[in-house]
């Protein structure tokens, strides 16, 4: 598992129909090394801090597989490192081999995966494609997001070293199915909820799913790149 490039922006005013957008999703690769800290890289940023951002969605993570798929899918050759709004674009990490709660060493930063990514209208625009976002949802290639345990450099080239399995060994994918496509499965959702390291956010929704927060009552799963 590589790091191929650390991509980062910070939150500018863009046109969308018609109207200005504020977002931080159109990353651009970073040279040399950059400091992780436990909000996010330096020199990246979110434009909405209600919605997204925060400990538990730190750095955003896509693996180059996905770019391959999505390159024979679309019939597209024009993306760039960053394409998808990701802050690590990676080697070797697609959905179905990492699990919610790996801790990795990547660099001189130990970090934790959180969640799956939800990605909202920001994806769909950076990508020039309104129906973009039920493709991406329906292809379970959403990437994951991770919590800075110890914050460090990192830099392109550094290798992630997976140092602990998360306990139920769930994968983002199998996450993923679960609240999205698969909800009347409540043993999957007590298994989630045995995940320490999943975020408040999902982790409300799955509680609502075993009955044990009112309807409404979870904090809700965030969408974007959390940016």
């Amino acid at each position: 598992m590589k790091l191929l490039s650390v991509n980062v922006s910070l939150p500018k005013e863009v046109p969308y129909n018609g109207k200005t957008m504020r977002t931080g999703i159109f990353k651009e690769p970073v040279q040399g090394r950059v400091m992780l800290r436990e909000l996010n890289l330096d020199g990246d940023g979110q434009a909405d801090l209600v919605g997204h951002g925060g400990i538990y969605k730190a750095v955003h993570t896509y693996t180059i597989e996905n770019y391959d798929y999505w390159k024979r899918e679309l019939k597209r050759d024009d993306f760039t490192y960053g394409q998808f709004g990701e802050n690590f674009t990676v080697e070797g990490m697609l959905e179905d081999k990492v699990h919610v709660g790996d801790v990795f060493r990547i660099g001189t930063a130990l970090v934790e995966v959180t969640q799956p990514r939800v990605p909202c209208f920001k994806l769909a625009m950076k990508m020039e494609m309104p129906a973009f976002l039920k493709l991406f949802m329906s292809s379970e290639r959403v990437g994951f997001y991770f919590r800075v345990l110890e914050e460090g450099q990192v830099g392109a080239g550094d290798v992630l070293k997976r140092v602990k399995v998360g306990p139920e060994q769930m994968t983002v994918r199998e996450m993923f199915h679960l609240l999205y496509f698969a909800k009347e499965k409540r043993e999957g959702a007590r298994k989630a909820l045995r995940i320490p390291a999943m975020s408040p956010g999902w982790r409300g929704s799955f509680e609502e799913i075993v009955g044990k927060a009112p309807k409404g009552s979870a904090e809700g799963v965030d969408c974007c790149s959390g940016r």
